[in-house]
């Protein structure tokens, strides 16, 4: 069992009790946190804002659960984003009154950008009458809860709502990099940056679509309570608002409690929606043409049409009374991203002229930011697990990429598992590691984004650590599914076999030999790839890699000079944006002068535009390539097969008997030059911008029989 006392956890409990549990017990409650003096500040956003009236009340909704052995309490506030102390302080007073230890509480936060200020972020403070009023709340939240327990059962629910979901940080083209607020053009991938595509070259990561439900009944039936979660940022509303999230949770209670409500049998029902990881989702898919992205939805339609899929997933869950619980917790130090010297100049020169006023812009903001990290330096972030039975949570202090909740889930001991983000603490955005590279505003340090580049795996494997403790069980190793079309390419018996499913750099794991590749710095990973019901049966979906200028770099032993390359591609580049699309393959040395051999890819500019392009490369092969006669659609998956044999080439697409290029070509690689490079040339020009899966390279050169079987139709 892998534990994390390796990332030097500070504090570390875990509920304790034997095998033998009592009845599940559950209590919910709701209590109105709507501020009680107004105008109050507003947070989420990047300057500071009043908001003087009320359009939906705002709320604590809490959920206590008993085991008879255990106990320990859930709470999901109507707020952007609050502080560790604000909630340890909080926790403590709870823990003295209702018996629940602190270790044993988890509070988070819905992100409505419409709630009043507990936390100081950017350019707004936190509301100094509101903070210790919510305080009160969280308690009376927590004490209500536990006051409603009754015997109850339990179960699990969970539906695809996919279309309400969408990645809002896309990858920008090469060419049309932006700058941060430190005056440098670091900015390769932002938010929003897909209103207009022809900036763009694909997401920059997965989405998760699935809204999950943990749901509480009495022991005859009433509905007590739904736990949900679903990973979309928020809405947008009017301030003050509990956005999408309270709509969601009047809805579910207005569907669910019936009857029994409104004869009064026991406490009301209390829905709760919980953060999902959020970091780089947002509501509008800008993958779909403008006007079709979602944009006709109201903020009360989007939360109808969820609860509708929240009740269809209810009516199917099986409810248990036999849950046994448990839950742990541990307190990671983490350091921040703090300025260098020339930084810190610049941000005291910045701040210094501001005087005693709060910040006008971002330059402002983050030059504040910058001496608030240097103060700091370092933090500790609290991250949970908890065990409901076969059901389990795992918690982030932070604003959380989807990429990372799926790392967590789809490595869970429990299978149903849902992960909360912003729990505990509003410790800002954790990129993964590679997504630093990329730029943007997730990355731009301050407190909403300040931790230390490694930040991220290591909360994942916190989160991990912990749900091996409370679950007693192995975390589960993620495998792709091998489909048909898999098994068509290891029958082939390639020398190498690249899925490219990782969730992260720098190992492509080689899957038929020992030949891994390896990632270079420039790409983002588990996108979905092409053909998942041949790929990834199960109805998963197939995983790839999207290069924003990094190479794969491999190696293939005695590789001569007959031999085939299969690979699947997807361009991002806009036509016409360079005169080359991009390289999708090389064979040579790095940094070739020349930019190595039996060079493949995508013509940009000219009469190859969007075609497959090929060049021999070296002193014989010239300049001028030779040209496929078929447009390649941009983001749309296609199926390359090069094959070299001896002193002549073919190149098939899609799996059609007729090559798109056939001719001599004198070989320009030494039958003994074992290196290659997928998505880029040798000397690194015009590196692929687009996903690339499912590569493998042939010791031998493929018939069209076999070609047609690597290319499902």
């Amino acid at each position: 069992m892998h534990h994390v006392f390796a990332i030097a956890l500070v504090v570390f409990s875990v509920a304790s009790g034997g095998s033998a549990r009592g009845e599940l017990s559950a209590g919910a409650a709701v209590v109105d946190v709507t501020p009680e003096q107004l105008p109050v500040l507003v947070n989420g956003g990047m300057l500071g804002r009043e908001a003087d009236t009320v359009k939906t009340p705002l709320s604590a909704r809490s959920l206590v659960l008993d085991d008879g052995e255990d106990r320990l309490a859930i709470v999901v506030v109507d707020s952007c984003m609050m502080p560790r102390a604000l909630l340890d302080e909080a926790k403590a007073a709870a823990a003295a009154q209702t018996g629940i230890p602190a270790d044993r509480i988890l509070i988070s936060a819905t992100h409505t950008h419409s709630a009043p200020s507990s936390m100081a972020c950017l350019g707004t403070e936190a509301d100094p009458s509101y903070v210790p009023f919510l305080r009160r709340k969280l308690v009376e939240a927590i004490a209500g809860a536990a006051g409603n327990l009754e015997p109850a059962r339990v179960g699990w629910g969970v539906v695809d709502a996919g279309e309400y979901t969408a990645l809002r940080r896309w990858i920008r083209r090469p060419d049309r990099l932006a700058d941060d607020p430190f005056g440098n053009p670091t900015l390769r991938a932002n938010m929003h940056a897909a209103s207009n595509w022809d900036d763009v070259t694909g997401e920059s990561g997965p989405e998760d679509p699935d809204l999950s439900l943990i749901a509480l009944q009495s022991a005859d039936g009433r509905p007590l309570a739904v736990l949900a979660n679903f990973s979309m940022h928020y809405f947008g509303d009017q301030s003050l608002s509990a956005d999408y999230f309270g709509l969601f949770c009047e809805g579910l209670k207005s569907r669910l409690a019936g009857e029994s409500e409104a004869e009064g049998e026991g406490p009301p029902f209390v829905g709760i929606m919980s953060h999902g990881c959020s970091g780089d989702i947002y509501r509008v898919d800008y993958a779909k043409p403008p006007g079709s992205r979602g944009e006709d939805l109201t903020i009360q339609s989007y939360a109808d049409a969820l609860v509708d899929r929240a009740v269809g997933a209810y009516e199917s869950i099986e409810f248990r009374a036999d849950a046994d619980l448990e839950m742990a917790e541990a307190r990671v130090p983490l350091r921040y991203r703090v300025p260098d010297a020339q930084r810190l100049d610049w941000a005291r020169r910045v701040v210094e002229a501001m005087g005693d006023r709060p910040p006008k812009d971002t330059t402002e903001v983050y030059a504040r930011e910058q001496l608030i990290l240097h103060e700091w330096q370092s933090t500790e972030v609290v991250v949970q697990a908890i065990k409901i039975g076969e059901l389990a949570i795992a918690t982030t202090p932070t604003e959380t990429y989807a990429l990372t909740g799926l790392k967590i889930k789809l490595q869970s001991p429990l299978e149903k598992t849902m992960v909360i983000e912003l729990a505990n603490g509003g410790d800002g955005y954790i990129p993964p590691p590679e997504q630093h590279l990329l730029g943007g505003y997730n990355t731009w340090a301050a407190r909403s984004a300040g931790l230390e580049v490694q930040a991220e795996p290591k909360i994942v494997e916190a989160a991990l650590g912990l749900l091996e403790d409370v679950s007693g069980c192995d975390r589960a190793e993620y495998r792709q599914p091998v489909g048909p079309a898999s098994e068509a390419i290891r029958s082939l018996r390639p020398a190498a076999y690249w899925r490219l499913d990782e969730f992260s750099g720098p190992r492509a794991i080689d899957h038929v030999n020992d030949h891994d590749a390896f990632y270079e710095p420039g790409v983002a990973f588990f996108l979905e790839g092409p053909r998942p019901d041949a790929f990834s049966p199960g109805g998963r979906p197939n995983r790839s890699a999207h290069l924003a200028g990094g190479r794969i770099d491999a190696r293939i032993p005695g590789l001569g000079d007959r031999y085939s390359v299969s690979l699947w591609c997807w361009n991002g580049m806009p036509e016409g944006a360079r005169d080359v699309s991009g390289w999708l393959f090389a064979r040579g040395h790095d940094r070739d002068r020349d930019g190595g051999n039996d060079r493949l890819g995508v013509g940009g500019t000219g009469e190859a535009q969007g075609r497959l392009i090929f060049s021999p490369g070296g002193p014989a092969g010239g300049d001028r390539p030779l040209v496929g006669r078929t447009a390649i659609e941009r983001w749309t998956w296609h199926h390359v097969v090069l094959v070299r044999d001896g002193d002549s080439v073919r190149i098939h697409l899609d799996g059609d008997p007729e090559p798109e290029i056939e001719a001599p070509a004198v070989a320009g690689s030494a039958p003994r030059l074992d290196q290659i490079f997928l998505g880029g040339r040798c000397d690194g020009d015009s590196t692929w911008e687009g996903r690339l899966d499912e590569i493998a390279v042939f010791d031998r050169v493929l018939t069209v029989e076999e070609i047609e079987r690597l290319s499902p139709r």
